[in-house]
């Protein structure tokens, strides 16, 4: 099998667990409105016992059930530089398959397609023009931290919905959309969740040097139909941040894929670099 490498001029910044610095981000900040806007909680909590966490929990399971329109930014801070890595594109989340596109201004590679269906994963390749490279998606892993493997969002969402200590932080908007806001933490495991081994070993080392922890935040944004509309995670590891924000619109619409031809895939069994995580 072949391994395909996608590099890019910011590969050691986004390749966050990797060396010996990342850090935790306060990004995205939304102007809470104190009380008001009952009907989002209202709606967030029913079928629930009220507890913020099984708000989250519901909330991701109605996600998982349906389709959305996916919009993630993944923005690396440090060393007075920033790197923002864009996804985007339609996902069926009950029926595991969607299309995205990401994009990262600035790399050697900027721009990739990606199609997932039937638990294969597609993604276009720059040589030969024209083809794919096609890999499990149960076997993708990650190399960098707070990346999902090959974008999925479906991880983004098992992350979320293992997320600590949770708090109320009142309700707000997003794009204009009423919403109500919840922040907890996430743990090591959750964190490092999707990462290759040789990483994950990595970013153990530098664990210990930090006493044994990870600065992470999560926080959800809950719509009045009980669903995720954002959810951001962060982590920090000394001298830089990484934040992942990922938002979830037109829930229920259909998503077409189509799957590229077989004399035109290369099979692969990893694939790395910034574009695919």
């Amino acid at each position: 099998m072949r391994r395909i490498t996608m590099p890019s001029v910011a590969v050691l910044l986004l390749a966050l667990g990797t060396g010996c610095s990342s850090a935790s981000s306060e990004k995205a900040r939304v102007a809470e409105e104190p009380g008001g806007k009952a009907g989002a909680k209202a709606s967030a909590t029913k079928g629930t016992d009220g507890r913020p966490v099984d708000i989250i929990r519901t909330a991701v399971a109605k996600a998982r059930a349906t389709s959305a329109r996916i919009e993630e930014t993944v923005v690396t801070r440090g060393a007075g530089k920033e790197f923002i890595l864009s996804v985007a594109g339609p996902f069926d989340l009950a029926a595991d398959r969607g299309k995205l596109s990401v994009d990262f201004p600035g790399g050697a590679v900027d721009h990739m397609d990606e199609i997932f269906n039937g638990g294969k994963v597609y993604l276009t390749r720059t040589v030969p023009k024209g083809h794919w490279a096609v890999i499990d998606r149960a076997e993708a892993r990650a190399h960098s931290l707070l990346r999902a493997p090959l974008n999925d969002p479906e991880l983004v969402l098992r992350q979320v919905a293992a997320i600590r200590g949770v708090s109320d932080r009142g309700t707000t908007t997003i794009d204009g959309r009423p919403a109500h806001l919840y922040r907890g933490t996430l743990d090591y495991r959750t964190l490092t969740l999707g990462l290759v081994d040789e990483h994950r070993e990595r970013l153990d080392a530098v664990r210990k040097a930090m006493g044994g922890g990870l600065p992470s935040s999560a926080r959800v944004w809950v719509d009045e139909e009980g669903r995720p509309a954002r959810v951001e995670l962060s982590a920090a590891l000394n001298t830089q941040t990484v934040t992942a924000t990922m938002d979830l619109t037109d829930f229920g619409k259909p998503v077409e894929v189509t799957v590229p031809d077989p004399s035109r895939t290369i099979p692969t069994d990893a694939v790395s670099g910034v574009l695919p995580g």
